[in-house]
């Protein structure tokens, strides 16, 4: 496509990753540039199957898409150390190394969530005062406002240290996405009590207590998840996993079990598809599938996942997503904060 003049805001989108490809991230991308005026999208990916696909929708050449050719692609199924030793010219490592190269502001992939995390650190480095990256995604909770929780699968064995730093970036991400003046941090445990949970658990509460700079509430368990009791919830990559495929499975099964009720009787279904539309917006309220996209923080740099099923509306999302971050300027913010702690504690 024709080179354009630079604008305010650029993204790179990986186009040939998740379950869909282009027949999904293509359709999103066309949205995004309408909703955003200023934005400018530089599509990854193979250039003939793109441009036949822009074609198809009617807008090739558009002033604010331009593609960036790749030979290469992240299959779902690949391994992550393959990946990041064998797919150098995938649209997923070229998206990031175009952040790495500050030709864009943020990258968003629904490609393989390993690969991405794999590449994503190889690339862009962590940053200083950062040991592991953290996957955190905003949850819907009974409040106004979602309450966001980290990590979600991007370091499954953490230390006290690491869960300390997760607690700083969590609240960065909560008042500068959010606007929440001093969100409410709590640890995920077993118990409220504070004898419970591991070795790891309780020095992590020691450190977040003994920092004035993290409003931290204390122990959360499960069941207070969506309760909004807390804004930012923390814990290990291993349970915070768990947990969220946890939530999705139990809002799946409620909305099969009402489906399934509703076709017993004549006033059942009657009544059933009444109220089914209301069920199926509250249904889609709690599932993770169209949650707004989860962003690895802690790098160098803005990387948004979006899920590897996303329909067009919910790769919208993660684009949105990126775009938030990259205006309040997420990762620097990150950057400056734990540059306090770390002196306040030294």
């Amino acid at each position: 496509m024709h080179r354009v003049q630079p604008v305010k805001l650029t993204l790179a989108l990986d186009m040939m990753g998740g379950d869909h490809g282009p027949h999904t991230t293509i359709p999103a991308a066309l949205a995004a540039v309408c909703e955003f005026s200023d934005l400018h999208l530089i599509l990854c990916g193979d250039e003939a199957i793109l441009t036949e696909q822009l074609k198809l929708h009617g807008v090739f050449p558009h002033p604010q898409l331009s593609i960036r050719h790749c030979s290469q692609t992240v299959a779902m199924a690949d391994k992550p150390a393959v990946a990041l030793r064998s797919k150098r010219d995938s649209s997923m490592r070229i998206a990031l190394d175009l952040v790495d190269k500050g030709e864009v502001q943020a990258c968003v992939s629904a490609g393989n969530t390993g690969a991405l995390m794999a590449m994503a650190h190889f690339v862009l480095k962590m940053l200083n005062g950062v040991d592991r990256p953290a996957l955190i995604t905003a949850l819907p909770a009974m409040e106004t406002n979602p309450v966001y929780m980290l990590d979600l699968g991007a370091t499954v064995n953490c230390d006290a240290d690491t869960l300390f730093q997760f607690a700083v970036m969590g609240a960065v991400m909560a008042e500068e996405v959010i606007g929440i003046s001093r969100p409410k941090v709590a640890l995920l445990n077993m118990g409220e009590e504070e004898i419970k949970g591991s070795d790891q658990i309780k020095r992590a509460a020691m450190l977040l207590s003994e920092c004035h700079d993290i409003n931290y509430i204390g122990y959360i368990e499960g069941n207070d998840i969506f309760t909004g009791k807390a804004d930012v919830i923390v814990c290990d990559g291993f349970v915070g996993n768990v947990a969220l495929k946890t939530c999705e499975g139990v809002a799946k099964l409620i909305l099969r079990r009402f489906e399934a009720s509703i076709k017993d009787k004549v006033t059942a279904q009657l009544f059933g598809w009444l109220i089914k539309p209301f069920i199926k917006n509250l249904y889609q309220g709690v599932n993770p599938d169209h949650y707004n996209g989860a962003s690895l923080i802690g790098l160098r740099g803005i990387v948004v996942k979006s899920h590897g099923n996303a329909s067009k509306d919910a790769f919208l999302s993660a684009i949105r997503q990126a775009v938030r971050e990259v205006e309040r300027q997420v990762p620097a913010k990150i950057k400056d904060r734990l540059e306090h702690v770390l002196i306040d504690k030294a």
